[in-house]
């Protein structure tokens, strides 16, 4: 298993950095990074994506992980490695970019939402699966495919807050990714880091 994968699986929690201002996602990377988050995902459709990724490698690499997200295409996933970004991930299945991913040593979790797509992805050769939208698919259905396919971890993504946080990982989830839930947009736009910090500390502790 990748060592990425490793890390995924003990912390659980990836946060999704989707358009939020170059500055202020800086310093909310490193409130994270205090409040216990190891794992830092930047979307590819956020302004200057690339140059945050190879920054943070910079200044955060001995702390966390940093990772692209929304990597659609292999054209995707080439300009998220050159930039330094240590996993991929995407909201479908593209069995180019797993094969990619694996060419160049970096883990790609693949969006996917039916059993099929699950299985196909695995066979590809991706360690970790995203299930999305889970907002809209609910707890339930993660429980559902998690009996027949508990050989494949699986990220639950969408929907995840701290009252159910602990649901999802006793359904099985292997972890979580968490956007706006996580990165609460008030403290950001009030530049209140602390409570920022302390606000992604609760989820943090509900993991372990």
């Amino acid at each position: 298993m990748h060592q990425m994968t490793e890390l995924l699986m003990r912390h659980k929690i990836v946060a999704i950095f989707r358009n939020i201002e170059e500055q202020a996602a800086h310093a909310a990377a490193s409130a994270l990074i205090d409040g216990g988050i190891r794992l830092m995902e930047v979307t590819m459709n956020t302004k200057g994506a690339t140059g945050m990724i190879a920054s943070w490698r910079q200044q955060f690499g001995s702390r966390a992980a940093i990772g692209a997200g929304t990597v659609l295409d292999v054209e995707m996933a080439a300009q998220a490695i050159d930039a330094g970004a240590q996993f991929l991930i995407s909201p479908n299945l593209d069995e180019a970019v797993i094969t990619y991913g694996a060419e160049q040593g970096v883990p790609v979790w693949p969006g996917v939402m039916t059993p099929t797509e699950i299985v196909k992805a695995w066979k590809a050769g991706a360690e970790a699966v995203k299930i999305f939208p889970m907002a809209s698919l609910g707890l339930s259905y993660l429980k559902e495919i998690r009996a027949p396919l508990d050989r494949i971890p699986m990220i639950a993504t969408g929907g995840v807050d701290l009252d159910n946080i602990r649901d999802f990982m006793a359904a099985g989830a292997c972890g979580v990714g968490m956007g706006s839930k996580l990165l609460r947009q008030d403290l950001i736009q009030n530049g209140d880091f602390d409570g920022l910090r302390e606000h992604v500390a609760q989820f943090v502790q509900a993991v372990e």
